[in-house]
């Protein structure tokens, strides 16, 4: 292949693959079919005592707006591991992640989160780079017209109802997602 126009091309024709029966983009040279699939979010309703901790996004989307500590899961560490690691990023807490609170498929921005009750170990918190400021608030203190999106509402909600349970089923998307504008 010393021409550059006799190099794979790579993943470029869209067809639905042998023993498929979606369209996937495919390469014609080598064979390798490139399955997109959804990204999988981790975070979690963080609590020190009666207070959740929130964070200010520096970061779009949503910058400015407040949200609970979550973001995407990295290769090789577990979801429960990946909630831990997004609240000591965005809100300098170390805490012990619990049980799953919510799924929610978004499938309209091909997402799904996994969101679990936490706990912070000790009360010390901070702003991370992802972060303009990080708080502990009481439940009547949170700004709800300033959450970033609506899978942050839902969890915070989810997390209020299912205070002082440990049995019970982590809950899905209550209304059909909607784009925030």
């Amino acid at each position: 292949m010393d021409d550059v126009t006799e190099a794979p091309r790579g993943p470029v024709v869209e067809r639905v693959p042998e023993g498929d029966e979606r369209p996937r983009m495919v390469c014609d040279d080598c064979g390798f079919i490139n399955y997109e699939n959804p990204k999988i979010i981790v975070g979690a309703v963080v609590t020190w005592g009666d207070k959740y901790l929130l964070a200010r996004r520096a970061i779009e989307p949503r910058k400015g707006f407040w949200t609970i500590p979550a973001g995407f899961m990295e290769l090789n560490e577990s979801a429960e591991a990946g909630a831990a690691r997004e609240v000591m990023e965005e809100a300098q807490a170390e805490v012990e992640v619990g049980a799953l609170l919510g799924v929610y498929s978004l499938h309209h921005i091909n997402q799904v989160h996994l969101i679990y009750r936490a706990e912070m170990t000790t009360p010390d918190h901070g702003a991370g780079y992802e972060s303009q400021e990080v708080a502990l608030v009481d439940w009547a203190d949170i700004p709800w017209s300033e959450l970033a999106f609506p899978s942050v509402r839902w969890a915070l909600e989810a997390h209020h109802r299912h205070r002082g349970e440990t049995n019970f089923a982590p809950e899905t998307c209550p209304e059909i997602p909607h784009r925030i504008e």
